[in-house]
């Protein structure tokens, strides 16, 4: 390298970063395969426990019969689907044979716009492929397949490709910072993070092989309120109620279409994420206070979520 270059040292920095990366999570990666009743399919997964459990996207193996992993060193062993969570697109796999060493988790929260991070995966078939690139945004939203959204999603300009999904998206430190899972367009990658909501996701799939989440059944959408209304109810914004499915804890309660949502349990609600948010584990059969701007009044409604099922 022309020692004259005033990026020689940045770009040497840089390579070496993603080297360090390289060798130390790429052979936790695996590239996996599966086997449907209507085909088959590929993504990726990596290991993060030391007794062979690997983490995956959920559509990567949604309706597997049969899991192959295949390691950078070789190593190859059959796989299991342990739990699936299609709502936050996470799947944890437990390995039937021996694995390499796990992948330190990260944690997403830490992550800045501009902060470099590596993908490894699996894309196209190329095996143990890296691309690196920065951080391109923060907080972004994916709707899943059921409808549901994943919010503080990590959006990247490392190149994404079918057959990414599942696998790593690491800061420079090499920890986990993200599951690959989506790619938006040219130069837009999508990654579901790691942070404390999905460390728990995962812990629920690992020990009990699903997540379990509360249901009120009401839609809706973000709506800015009057100044009048603003004054009373001390926000800019809530969630007016689109929908209330017949005979659910929304519609027991009372709640009604065009019924403002300001705040559920204590906590503001801005927008339907707000609710989504609040519908954890803990919510399901607890009474709860919602209140809502209704016909220029402030009514409190008191609902129990039910637990959601997911078909």
């Amino acid at each position: 390298m022309d020692e004259t270059d005033p990026d020689a040292d940045a770009l040497d920095a840089y390579s070496a970063t993603v080297m360090r990366v390289t060798e130390q999570v790429l052979p936790s990666v695996a590239a996996v395969t599966v086997r449907t009743r209507q085909g088959g399919g590929a993504g990726s997964a990596s290991v993060i426990t030391a007794d062979g459990d690997l983490l995956t996207s959920a559509h990567v193996v949604d309706g597997a019969v049969g899991v192959e992993l295949a390691f950078s060193d070789g190593t190859a062993s059959a796989a299991h689907v342990v739990g699936a969570d299609p709502l936050s697109d996470l799947a944890v796999l437990r390995a039937d044979g021996p694995t390499p060493p796990p992948v330190v988790l990260g944690d997403a929260a830490r992550l800045r716009v501009g902060q470099l991070v590596v993908a490894l995966g699996n894309p196209l078939g190329l095996s143990g492929s890296v691309t690196a690139g920065i951080v391109s945004g923060l907080g972004r939203s994916l709707p899943t397949r059921s409808g549901r959204v994943i919010d503080e999603v990590i959006q990247t300009d490392a190149a994404l490709n079918p057959g990414n999904s599942g696998g790593v998206l690491s800061d420079g430190s090499s920890r986990m910072v993200g599951v690959n899972t989506a790619v938006a367009g040219i130069g837009v990658g999508l990654a579901v993070p790691i942070n404390a909501t999905t460390r728990a996701i995962i812990d629920a799939l690992r020990t009990r092989g699903r997540v379990r989440r509360a249901w009120l059944g009401i839609a809706g959408a973000t709506v800015p309120l009057s100044p009048a209304a603003a004054a009373k109810v001390g926000s800019d914004a809530g969630m007016q109620v689109v929908q209330v499915v017949s005979g659910s804890p929304a519609a027991h309660a009372g709640a009604h279409v065009g019924d403002v949502v300001i705040s559920l349990d204590g906590i503001p609600i801005l927008d339907p994420t707000g609710v989504q948010r609040a519908m954890v584990e803990g919510a399901i059969g607890r009474r709860m206070e919602m209140t809502v701007w209704r016909n220029g009044a402030l009514v409190d409604v008191v609902v129990e979520p039910e637990e959601l099922h997911v078909r």
